[in-house]
């Protein structure tokens, strides 16, 4: 076990590297710069911009000096938010950003495992076409129509919920749902196909056999099996729901990591830019391992290799 989590480490550490090189480069060779504007600014106020932001010096120059600063956890400074550190805006966003995310990644997995099962165990039944009919619209309908939907009927119609904003728990109920919406629906699919492959398996006739109830053979035997493609998916999925969507963050005013990422790129705000991608990536590594030490644990089969 040791040996593999060095190994998975080590790999982390390559990985958050070449995204921290390609994001950089990418961003500082694209045309224009964080401080073009339609008015040029003075050639001595941008000259006194760059050197402040350590944006003076040659290309590799800047990148080194950055990696220099990087491995002391200095993320710089923003060059859009002036006075504030990509430190402090990814502190102040990501517990918003994670909090709705977490909530949907709840809705989103017992809703879709839920929905999943109901339609494998009633396969061939109006319970199997509804449930497949219900992920089939949730895929199909984008966020920003969800969303606006979602806040006519339940908070402008009904008022049992806040149009928006980040003020209080029942806040998060309408965004969590828009945001959960279309991932429900691919658990669902992928724990049905998974759960109908395993229930036609011969351990699943044997348990039958000696005689256990159908609901004890589905959750004890069958569940245990038939989970395991939904946890691979679990991983990217909880690194993107805890990192934000943009859409439901703007739909509904939440001032999570999804505006800065796209104000970053808008703006050419290559640290906060880098900042934020680093933090994804470094989410979507960790979350993968997470994984695959819940593989071992679903299923006594599967070893980690040292």
């Amino acid at each position: 076990m040791l040996a593999f989590l060095f190994r998975r480490f080590a790999s982390l550490v390559l990985v958050l590297f070449c995204v921290v090189t390609l994001t950089f480069f990418l961003v500082r060779m694209a045309p224009g710069g964080p401080f073009s504007r339609e008015r040029k600014i003075p050639a001595a106020i941008e000259k006194q911009l760059l050197a402040r932001y350590k944006l003076d010096g040659t290309l590799w120059q800047q990148y080194s000096d950055y990696l220099g600063d990087l491995v002391r956890g200095d993320l710089r400074l923003s060059t859009k938010y002036r006075d504030r550190s990509v430190n402090e805006l990814i502190a102040e966003s990501l517990p918003v950003s994670g909090t709705l995310g977490v909530l949907a990644f709840l809705l989103a997995t017992t809703g879709g495992v839920w929905l999943g099962t109901l339609a494998a165990v009633r396969h061939h039944t109006w319970a199997d076409s509804s449930a497949m009919l219900g992920a089939l619209f949730l895929i199909s309908i984008p966020t920003f129509v969800t969303g606006p939907v979602l806040v006519l009927f339940f908070a402008l119609k009904l008022g049992w919920l806040p149009v928006g904003g980040w003020n209080s728990l029942s806040s998060l109920i309408l965004p969590a749902i828009t945001l959960a919406g279309p991932y429900i629906a691919y658990i669902a699919r992928i724990m049905r196909t998974s759960m109908l492959e395993v229930l036609g398996q011969d351990f699943v006739r044997t348990a039958r056999a000696k005689g256990l109830a159908e609901s004890r053979v589905v959750s004890k035997h069958v569940m245990k099996v038939a989970i395991l493609p939904v946890v691979s998916f679990l991983g990217p999925l909880a690194a993107s729901l805890l990192t934000g969507s943009i859409v439901v963050e703007t739909i509904f005013n939440i001032p999570g990591t999804g505006g800065f990422f796209i104000n970053s790129i808008q703006n050419r705000d290559v640290f906060l830019l880098v900042g934020i991608t680093l933090v994804y990536c470094g989410l979507l590594v960790l979350l993968n391992l997470v994984v695959d030490i819940a593989y071992t644990l679903l299923d006594r089969r599967i070893q980690l290799h040292e």
